[in-house]
């Protein structure tokens, strides 16, 4: 991946034109260019902003096709910010969607399991299991730690979901 500031400050120069034609053939067109290091966080923010159905379809579409390995950092990094759930749950979804091994970054699914709402949880869910094979076992040994730690005090859907990922990392 590129890293390139002068791109990045493109790419915002025209998502915050408010023309959605702009700011969609600038998303379609991020397809066709070499991957740069901040596209991602451009593209999170705008998708965690905007209530346009077509501008988060193109992101999302976008995002679930990056096959760039160099990406999933930053994907990553993303992720763990904080966004709104819808947000990081799309993140989170495009991980797996896109095939990328995210193996090296389980602890970090799990915490974000830990940390989000259901639906989210459900995506670090598939991220991780899709992983499972690849992950070390020390690192298991401490994701189920942490997970068994943190463990939600009530008994509904998030808890059954952990419990799950726990027997699949075991």
């Amino acid at each position: 991946m590129v890293d390139s500031a002068k791109k990045i400050s493109e790419l915002q120069g025209k998502l915050n034109t408010g023309n959605m034609k702009v700011v969609s053939d600038a998303i379609v067109l991020l397809r066709n260019e070499e991957p740069f290091r901040g596209a991602i966080g451009v593209l999170a923010s705008l998708f965690d902003t905007t209530n346009d159905i077509l501008i988060k379809d193109l992101i999302r579409s976008f995002l679930n096709d990056i096959k760039e390995p160099g990406a999933r950092e930053e994907v990553v990094t993303e992720a763990k910010k904080g966004f709104k759930h819808e947000t990081t749950s799309m993140l989170v979804s495009s991980c797996w969607q896109s095939g990328l091994d995210y193996s090296e970054f389980a602890a970090d699914f799990a915490n974000i399991f830990i940390t989000g709402d259901y639906i989210t949880a459900l995506e670090c869910f598939t991220v991780i299991e899709e992983s499972a094979g690849s992950i070390q076992i020390s690192k298991k040994y401490d994701i189920i730690l942490f997970l068994e730690k943190n463990k939600p005090k009530s008994s509904g859907e998030k808890a059954a979901l952990l419990q799950a990922l726990i027997t699949i990392l075991s």
